[in-house]
């Protein structure tokens, strides 16, 4: 086991690298929730998604699932007339104040969804063979079929605002990683172990960054953003626990050589 350099400091010297540790560690907590906050809700659904995540660095623009089933004739029976006003529907501006237009009467969207699909993806179905279907896709009332009537289009962060987010945030996560990594190296954990901790910690950080201009170009990029962000935090705080208790552990007593 190597020996560590951290426990022969000062009893007060120890304490304060726990309690910064300690800081560092609700800085990283407070920053995933940040992630959280400011990206979810990119593409309109609640909590936070890869989409989400995708629509920031690359843009998202998806079909309707409800358009995207009509168009693939999705229901079989349904008339060529209904089809077309629910994909007129759909493509109008005004998805949410037709969907049961007085106006429009027996051609009101809600009144062509209840009249052909609600056997399959009515709630009233789960007691048939069908029921699984109205389980996960129930379309009985609008809070049901919005999230699937919008067509999204989420444009990506501009240039600008990428530049100043890699320019704070490569300086500070660069210089505070190879401050972990400088006291990890201080701890009695072994070599190997350490030097992996701080060999993948700094590829998910390059990973990370290089993924945000990459997404733009290519979504598969999106992939290396989560993954290079997961595995860096994950191993800055499992090095911070590392650290803490190395200073705190008792100090080793060796009987001497004879």
């Amino acid at each position: 086991m190597p020996h560590s350099h951290l426990r022969q400091l000062p009893l007060g010297a120890r304490l304060a690298l726990v309690l910064l540790n300690l800081v560092l560690a609700i800085g990283f907590a407070a920053s995933l929730q940040h992630l959280k906050w400011h990206h979810e809700n990119r593409d309109e659904r609640p909590g936070l998604t890869l989409d989400d995540i995708r629509g920031a660095y690359h843009g998202i623009q998806t079909t309707s699932p409800i358009k995207s089933a009509l168009e693939r004739n999705h229901p079989d029976t349904l008339s060529p007339t209904n089809r077309k006003a629910l994909l007129d529907w759909l493509s109008s501006p005004r998805i949410a104040e037709d969907y049961d237009s007085l106006d429009k009467g027996d051609a009101a969207p809600a009144e062509i969804i209840r009249a052909n699909c609600l056997s399959c993806h009515g709630r009233a179905a789960k007691a048939t063979p069908q029921g699984e279907i109205a389980k996960t896709i129930p379309l009985d009332y609008w809070d049901d079929v919005k999230p699937l009537a919008f067509s999204r289009k989420v444009e990506p962060n501009s240039v600008k605002v990428l530049a100043a987010s890699t320019h704070t945030h490569a300086l500070s996560l660069g210089t505070l990683t190879i401050v972990v990594c400088g006291l990890l190296c201080l701890t009695a954990l072994p070599r190997r172990i350490v030097g992996a901790i701080c060999f993948f910690a700094s590829l998910g950080l390059l990973a990370d960054f290089a993924g945000w201009w990459i997404a733009r170009d290519y979504d598969a990029a999106t992939y290396a953003i989560v993954i290079g962000g997961g595995v860096y935090n994950a191993l800055m705080v499992l090095s911070l626990v590392v650290i803490s208790v190395d200073c705190v552990w008792r100090k080793s007593n060796p009987k001497s050589a004879t």
